[in-house]
């Protein structure tokens, strides 16, 4: 594959997430749609250091890649703990309906 192959990968995969995030009221949809943009980000980064000619050191991309990974493994742990405990506060996880959350 060539790069501007991955690069269409990764926007159709951005484009996707973002289409979610902004359209689903599902707590747990959202999440998915961050999550999708956050692999495009990550496939760029992989893609670029795999395809970037560098000097000595041949694995920036995979090290932004891990990166990434790690903090969207972090982030689902947190979205999905206060989902939860928005689930057994108000029987749902309707973003739109949570708006009693705020402080």
């Amino acid at each position: 594959m060539t790069l501007q192959a991955y690069l269409v990968l990764s926007t159709i995969l951005f484009t996707l997430g973002m289409i979610m995030f902004v359209s689903k009221k599902n707590t747990i949809a959202i999440l998915m749609g961050v999550e999708l943009v956050l692999n495009a980000a990550a496939l760029n980064f992989v893609a670029f250091g795999y395809f970037t000619p560098s000097k000595g050191n041949q694995l920036d991309g995979q090290v932004f890649a891990i990166f990434i990974i790690l903090l969207a493994a972090a982030e689902a742990v947190v979205a999905l703990g206060i989902a939860l405990a928005a689930y057994k506060e108000y029987r749902h996880v309707q973003a739109d309906e949570l708006a009693s959350l705020n402080g």
